[in-house]
């Protein structure tokens, strides 16, 4: 599978083709600078310009290709990655596709994981639930259903079921209710087979890292009268240090910083009442620290 282009090696990418975490991937690639599928049919993507090669399959068959080797990342969810077996390894977490994975049972019937013992489990993530009633010394019988698994219980299939969790609608509306700690949290994940990832892979590493940064930053310029800078410094201490620049104007400065976009409005009336003005948020489209 491996494709060739000008005697280089080409990275082999492995995207969702559908489902929540699919358009949320789509995107965190193009604004990376890759280029991603227009037609939601087609199953491979040739982006010889950056050295990459992307193709479009099941979220939950990713980590298994990956894992051995026949694609070198993927991006999916930690939980299908964790249910898989796979011999692959999560290498960052993307910050989109968060999700709980919960026990639930008939409203009032179940509160506590011990109440677990004997009972039947429906979930299409049996690796992932065996595993965590092994930890706990707990024995249950656990069946895969694929799909919606929220009848199973009406169906008398089962009597409890492990599911992702989102809203919490879903379950009500079959009435059912969550119990007991949380299974796994999960959220799309970058992964590799571990030490045999190639060398093209840490730029692509690096771009998605700058994305998300970029995300979670904005910059923040502002001028101050010089005698609060040391103020205003402690408020917006930038990344690695602040840019501090001298105005036309005698005794003040420009200040130019990286702060977390979370607070930021915050942050800005903070500087306004220590003296600072002409404060500008901007948005950060990718960056490499």
């Amino acid at each position: 599978m491996t494709t060739q282009t000008n005697g280089d090696r080409l990275l082999r990418v492995a995207v969702p083709n559908k489902g929540a975490l699919s358009q949320a991937a789509s995107e965190i690639l193009r604004e990376s600078g890759y280029r991603q599928r227009h037609d939601a049919k087609e199953l491979r993507l040739l982006d010889a310009e950056n050295g990459v090669e992307f193709f479009y399959l099941r979220p939950r068959d990713i980590a298994l290709y990956v894992g051995e080797g026949t694609l070198d990342v993927g991006i999916t969810g930690r939980d299908l990655l964790l249910d898989s077996g796979a011999k692959a390894e999560e290498v960052m977490d993307l910050g989109f596709g968060s999700s709980r994975f919960r026990f639930a049972g008939p409203a009032g019937r179940f509160s506590d994981l011990a109440e677990l013992a004997g009972q039947r489990i429906a979930t299409s993530y049996v690796g992932i639930v065996e595993a965590f009633l092994e930890q706990r010394g707990i024995d249950a019988t656990v069946t895969r259903l694929d799909g919606a698994v929220e009848s199973s219980i009406q169906l008398g299939v089962a009597d409890v079921i492990a599911d992702v969790v989102e809203t919490g609608s879903t379950l009500r509306a079959a009435g059912l209710e969550t119990f007991g700690d949380t299974i796994l949290e999960s959220q799309a994940v970058l992964i590799t087979r571990g030490a045999e990832v190639p060398s093209e892979f840490e730029i692509f590493r690096r771009r998605l890292e700058g994305v998300l940064v970029a995300r979670a930053y904005v910059m923040m310029d502002y001028d101050i009268p010089a005698a609060h800078v040391s103020d205003a410094v402690a408020l917006t201490p930038g990344i690695e240090s602040p840019t501090v620049s001298p105005l036309h104007r005698e005794g003040w400065v420009a200040v130019r910083a990286m702060v977390p976009r979370t607070g930021a409005q915050r942050l800005m009336d903070e500087l306004w009442e220590i003296g600072a003005r002409g404060i500008l948020l901007t948005d950060i489209h990718a960056c490499r620290l």
